[in-house]
């Protein structure tokens, strides 16, 4: 399992489209991927669990992977939540 604290830099967060985008890259891992914000935890995979924790740029969450493919399943998925927009 691996796991990265990460400061969402997408504006305007993890809402609709990009929540959309992280969940259809999550799925493209055989690893589990989970989300924590605080006491919550959700899965990476479900468009419904992400929206739920209703993430802004700016929050911090800690993104989490369990699986053969954990590795480049954070590097991607810390990449897409941390890129910045110009």
């Amino acid at each position: 399992m691996v796991s990265k604290e990460v400061e969402i830099a997408l504006h305007p967060g993890l809402q609709a489209r990009p929540a959309a985008e992280f969940v259809q890259k999550a799925n493209r891992f055989v690893s589990h991927i989970f989300i924590e914000q605080g006491e919550k935890r959700i899965n990476g995979k479900s468009i419904m669990g992400l929206m739920s924790l209703a993430l802004s740029k700016g929050d911090h969450i800690t993104i989490i992977a369990d699986g053969t493919d954990e590795e480049t399943a954070i590097d991607e998925l810390v990449g897409f939540v941390t890129e910045k927009e110009e």
